[in-house]
């Protein structure tokens, strides 16, 4: 007899549920409404896939995306498990065969539209079969005061008119409090299960710079960084998605552009080139990526500010879905919210002009803000959380150096006062730098004391003073963006406060190239593995994450099983799985192990993560460098060193993040040339081996080589 668990790992692969998983579960299995919210790669899709499986009847998933609907098929069909939709994608031949098995009570799962709901005739098929339950899949669609409101989604309250006794199970990654109980009440849920997951994805890596021009040079260094990784690139206009995908071709990386300017037949190459993984990168519109259901995007960059938090977390969201580490890059200048107020300016409503410019305005509060990124997302959706320490960019830039900006924030403040707190920023700076513009003059802001008294900076430095007195709330932003200074402004024009600014953001950002590094053996081996699932998946037309994610992947490679005992101790192993696939993955592992027997035998096994290295990780996490570490735990330096090697080959902590950590180190130049000198007789190995030897043999001579090293 089936059971939860026994479908969990025989079916999906899985060992564990993750959080919230069993209970939504259990919660669709005594047949009750239920509302979740669980972020992106929570696992929201196998909480309504596998209770069907233990029920009788059909689930009714209703979804906005043909392409999302189509991925998920495709794996379901992978699992053996009946699954099909109807859509306008499809002729009315082939819908018209699965409206027959759906009748004939074939499917366990049908997926629809919303517009779908709104037919009579489609109601009038859905009373002819056994529904188990409901799922409302992207139920934030449904709120007036989402992100992405849909008309068609309010339609969805006929599902309790018409089905009272059937329970609805809706999901979503992104609801504020507000929004969670507009889904609840417009869907008519009866007294719904509420499950709500922490908004902190705690695999993904934030980091936010200012753009340099048109930011392809820290594109580049960003990828050379991360190298061999697949990921989507978001951009402002379609121009610039055409040539950032160009720029990357040109410099030997597989991209392609989408936007929707392109002919749906090119738009659907570029999608299947990207999940079948024939390219690596995506640069593209914000058309592309809601509907992907690729789990092994490993970054996501945006070269420009989003609209909105809401939809930036969304977007960032697509990235590491499977719960390996992932990377998010986010490129802003002051420009982009020009942009975007334009476009928020031609709209017509003037509710949601000053409801998306406010939205705007946090959005960019987000970028320039020196707290932790996942605290500051997780504050916008209602979720309180302890700062990262050490998945960001500000909790893990260390000691800050900072600038005393007190003189010009007093001249800002002042030119605000002066100009009867009646203005936006632009115009504010206009006044501080002697701008010749007309409005200037229309307001004889140019007989004002604080005119021309900020010459010596340039617009983007004010831009940086203003948006950090914004950030401390020295500045409120009233209608129409007009600047107003709060009690801790009157202070700071008054002396009675100091302001200071990370100095760097005083700076101009320089290019740094960085040449990309040789394949270690590690990696070498997972691109052999990566290279088998691709075939497979070509050939049974399936995305190649289907097969197996990249996380079950990495196991793989890793533990090289060579039975199918060994192979089902694979996380996302399961028998369905093994035997579709196995006997090819155990073929190539005895391959690899005969191929790499001398490197796998000099390559020690990997230690297990006891104590003593989980405790210098969570110091890690608290931002503490080596030295900290040394000192905190007394332990050698060279013990620390070999607790973070540790660490990063158990994917605890990045490469970016080691190599900060190593940083401040350094070998004094005479001692690395005696090193040197030593390499070009052996390896390392027997050097440390001969050196030891050396001090044993050679012990009294100790003093005589420090006095030579300190005379070289």
């Amino acid at each position: 007899m089936n059971t939860k668990q026994k479908l969990l790992k025989d079916i999906f692969g899985h060992d564990h549920f993750r959080s919230f998983q069993e209970e939504v579960v259990d919660t669709i299995l005594n047949k009750k409404d239920v509302l979740t919210i669980l972020p992106t790669g929570g696992g929201k899709s196998l909480c309504y896939q596998l209770p069907t499986l233990l029920m009788s009847g059909t689930t009714v998933v209703i979804s906005p995306l043909i392409a999302l609907m189509q991925d998920q098929i495709k794996a379901l069909k992978d699992l053996n498990i009946r699954a099909a939709m109807i859509s306008s994608s499809q002729d009315n031949n082939e819908n018209a065969r699965t409206l027959q098995a759906l009748l004939q009570g074939e499917l366990k799962f049908i997926y629809v539209s919303p517009e779908r709901l709104s037919s009579n005739d489609f109601i009038g098929v859905l009373h002819r079969i056994e529904i188990n339950y409901f799922v409302i899949d992207e139920a934030h669609c449904v709120s007036a005061w989402g992100h992405e409101f849909r008309a068609e989604y309010r339609n969805l309250n006929r599902l309790k008119q018409f089905f009272p006794t059937t329970c609805v199970a809706a999901f979503t990654a992104t609801a504020t409090k507000k929004v969670e109980a507009d889904i609840a009440q417009s869907l008519q849920l009866e007294n719904p299960k509420h499950f709500r997951a922490k908004t902190q994805r705690d695999n993904l890596e934030i980091v936010c710079e200012a753009r340099v021009t048109n930011g392809k040079t820290q594109i580049l260094k960003f990828l050379q960084t991360h190298k061999g990784l697949c990921g989507i690139i978001y951009t402002f206009t379609r121009k610039e998605a055409e040539s950032t995908a160009l720029f990357l071709c040109e410099k030997g990386y597989s991209a392609k552009a989408y936007h929707a300017g392109l002919s749906s037949d090119v738009k659907n190459e570029v999608y299947e080139d990207f999940v079948y993984e024939k390219i690596d990168i995506v640069v593209a519109t914000i058309a592309f990526g809601m509907g992907i259901d690729k789990s092994n995007i490993r970054f996501v960059i945006h070269t420009s500010l989003p609209k909105t938090l809401e939809n930036y977390y969304q977007e960032i969201g697509r990235a590491g879905r499977d719960g390996e580490m992932s990377y998010v890059y986010l490129l802003y200048s002051k420009s982009d919210e020009i942009k975007r107020k334009i476009q928020i300016d031609e709209a017509l409503d003037v509710q949601y002009k000053q409801t998306a410019l406010q939205k705007l305005e946090q959005m960019y509060r987000y970028c320039i803000s020196g707290n932790c990124r996942h605290k500051i997302i997780a504050a916008y959706f209602d979720d309180e959380i302890e700062e990262c320490k050490h998945l960001c960019d500000n909790c893990t830039q260390g000691e800050v150096e900072l600038q005393d900006i007190s003189t010009q924030a007093q001249k800002y403040l002042s030119a605000v006062y002066r100009s009867h707190q009646s203005y936006g920023g632009n115009h504010v700076i206009d006044i501080l730098r002697g701008s010749k513009n007309q409005k200037i003059f229309d307001a004889n802001h140019e007989t004002l004391s604080v005119y021309g008294v900020g010459a010596e900076l340039s617009k983007n430095e004010w831009s940086v003073i203003a948006d950090k007195l914004i950030d401390i709330e020295a500045i409120h932003l009233g209608e129409f963006r007009v600047q107003k200074l709060s009690s801790l402004g009157l202070d700071i024009l008054k002396g009675n406060q100091k302001v200071f600014i990370e100095a760097k953001r005083m700076q101009p950002v320089v290019n740094v190239e960085e040449k990309p590094e040789e394949l270690s053996l590690d990696d070498e081996i997972f691109e052999q593995f990566k290279a088998l699932r691709k075939e497979i998946a070509l050939s049974h037309e399936v995305p190649a994450y289907v097969i197996f994610g990249d996380k079950s992947l990495k196991e793989i490679a890793t533990k090289l099983p060579l039975t199918k005992e060994a192979m089902l101790d694979v996380n996302g192993v399961g028998e369905v799985k093994f035997e579709k696939y196995g006997d090819a993955f155990l073929a190539l592992c005895h391959e690899i192990k005969e191929t790499y027997q001398d490197k796998l035998e000099e390559k020690p096994p990997l230690r297990k993560l006891t104590k003593t290295y989980l405790d210098t990780h969570e110091l890690l996490k608290e931002a503490k460098s080596i030295e900290d570490i040394a000192l905190i735990r007394d332990l050698g330096t060279t013990t620390v060193l070999s607790h973070i090697q540790l660490l990063f080959e158990h994917g605890k902590i990045t490469q970016a993040q080691k190599e900060k950590l190593l940083e401040p180190l350094h070998i004094p130049l005479g001692i690395k040339h005696y090193i040197e000198q030593g390499l070009q007789l052996g390896t390392l190995k027997e050097l440390h081996h001969y050196l030891s030897l050396y001090e044993h043999l050679y012990g009294t001579k100790k003093e005589e080589m420090n006095n030579e090293l300190r005379e070289y």
